[in-house]
């Protein structure tokens, strides 16, 4: 990586400044006096816990936030960022972390909205535009189909399009917002060359992350925020995790976790899944299947990890697990013993598989409503009366999930919009609880969350598996995924590959197994449900 100091001539001023930010919301002040510095050719992380004023910072930056006190300056000359024209207009552009896609528009037409590639001045020309598109998502290491609409594609391939955006209107300064919070490991590590390429080119970037492992990889420079306070700015050689931890909250945080240590064969069988498969909506010659061949046990308290990479079926097993597929699914299931038959997601609660998707603002949670409100859905059916549910037993269930659980909130009426990233995933999993289920699904339950955040989510699933349920984790982070879990199966464009232990573990030998044309397991009793 070619740091902005090693340019034969750096410019005399930087490419953006921010000087004395403050902001505040109401009565609440989230920005106190910050200064903040950008050199052209220059990774510079922004780093802090979920609230610390990261993300209201750059969006200041970025023009999205019109009301400030400050000053802002980019290449030396003064700007007020009273709007996006404004920044787009000085070279800015943000990749922010909640998607700003529109469901309808196709790929191409996302990426091109507001400046499309026209034959004349009415007629989009949309093979042009399709074929520019794929230009620019090419080195993004993207598989979806272009002309297809963004309602239709993963989470992750909407995170690549939304980057794809940003790259086309060619700024000088990029800030980019947890890019890599849905990404795979082979898609961060595209997106980081293309960063570095950018760098070189000579972009100033401005890189909010969660992940130390991608600081320490990327960044030139890195700067703490704390309680929307400037709590410092060192050069990479010096940010090393313990101290960037420490900055981010004030104290040294013990991350270490440890599941159930007992020996996974003394655990009684929980889930038992035999031969699941998925049908490909889309098949193709080489893949006619999402999801094939697939089994495997797990025991009560154990964590029981599936790692793959983008594509490979993870996110797929555990939606057939829960019943979301019953027309294009198959295989065998048993939940302590009894053989289940799944043809809806009410089907899998009722035999007590709860599953906490990867995108909790889309699926997981109703963000106009309250932590009341949210914490009632997974049994409704079981506490309503002709339909009505007593107001008492409500705020009941609110106040119970809300202390259980440690989630930081006014009252049990906040809006769960309102909350932050590490409190919402508390309530999607708090609100499965109440339900009391056997088996725990989680998917990417660790995204877009801060490193406290993080380690509380961390003992909460410890303390689960302790409790004797069984939980099934579906996490992109491999430091995550080896840390939580008892055992890991991978998974390779839908087939299981490898069945690790925890001396197993390793991040190589994980991708080799995950990786296309890489390494698969010699045939063994263990990838097999015995019956």
């Amino acid at each position: 990586m070619v740091a902005a100091t090693e340019q034969t001539k750096a410019p005399s001023h930087p490419a953006l400044q921010m000087r004395g930010i403050s902001k505040s919301f109401g009565p609440t002040r989230v920005l106190k006096n910050v200064d903040f510095e950008l050199r052209a050719g220059e990774i510079h992380a922004l780093m802090g816990e979920n609230g610390a004023g990261k993300s209201t910072l750059m969006k200041i930056a970025a023009g999205l936030i019109d009301q400030y006190d400050g000053e802002i300056y980019v290449a030396g000359k003064q700007h007020r960022m009273a709007s996006p024209r404004d920044a787009t207009r000085a070279g800015i552009a943000m990749i922010q972390q909640e998607l700003s896609l529109v469901p309808e528009l196709a790929v191409d037409e996302n990426i091109f909205l507001g400046q499309e590639k026209v034959r004349s001045l009415f007629i989009v020309d949309r093979e042009q535009q399709v074929r520019a598109a794929g230009e620019v998502l090419r080195p993004l290491d993207f598989h979806g189909r272009i002309d297809q609409p963004i309602a239709k594609l993963r989470v992750g391939e909407q995170q690549l399009v939304e980057i794809a955006k940003a790259l086309v209107a060619k700024a000088r300064i990029l800030i980019m917002d947890e890019p890599t919070s849905a990404l795979s490991i082979n898609e961060s590590e595209r997106l980081f060359q293309v960063i570095r390429t950018l760098a070189q080119e000579g972009v100033a970037i401005a890189y909010i992350s969660h992940r130390m492992e991608e600081v320490v990889v990327l960044a030139d420079t890195v700067t703490v925020l704390r309680d929307g306070q400037l709590i410092g700015s060192m050069p990479q050689e010096r940010a090393s995790r313990r101290e960037i931890i420490r900055m981010m909250v004030g104290r040294e945080l013990q991350e270490v976790f440890a599941s159930g240590k007992s020996e996974t064969a003394t655990r009684k069988p929980v889930l038992e899944v035999h031969n699941l498969r998925l049908e490909n909506p889309a098949p193709t010659v080489m893949r006619s299947m999402l999801v094939q061949n697939v089994s495997f046990t797990v025991g009560a308290g154990e964590v029981f990890g599936i790692a793959g990479l983008l594509g490979a079926g993870r996110t797929e097993t555990l939606e057939v697990l829960f019943g979301l597929h019953p027309g294009t699914s198959g295989g065998d299931i048993w939940v302590d013993g009894k053989r289940i038959r799944l043809s809806n997601p009410v089907d899998a609660k009722a035999v007590g598989i709860a599953l906490v998707t990867e995108d909790r603002k889309r699926d997981g949670l109703v963000l106009g409503a309250g932590i009341d409100r949210n914490a009632e859905l997974a049994v409704l059916r079981t506490i309503a009366a002709f339909g009505l549910v007593s107001p008492n037993e409500e705020l009941a269930l609110a106040n119970r999930t809300i202390g259980d659980l440690g989630i930081q909130a006014s009252g049990p009426r906040q809006l769960a919009g309102t909350l932050s990233g590490g409190n919402q995933q508390k309530l999607v999993i708090g609100k499965w609880l109440l339900a009391k289920p056997r088996v725990l699904l989680l998917d990417e339950p660790t995204r877009g969350i801060d490193v406290g955040a993080k380690a509380e989510i961390y003992r909460l699933i410890g303390t689960l598996a302790e409790q004797g349920l069984a939980i099934v984790l579906v996490t992109s982070e491999l430091p995550e995924l080896t840390l939580l879990s008892d055992r890991i199966l991978v998974l390779c464009e839908g087939r299981p590959t490898a069945l690790l232990r925890r001396e197993q573990f390793s991040h190589e030998t994980i991708l080799e197994y995950a990786s296309p044309g890489g390494s698969v397991q010699p045939a063994s009793g263990e990838m097999e449900v015995a019956r």
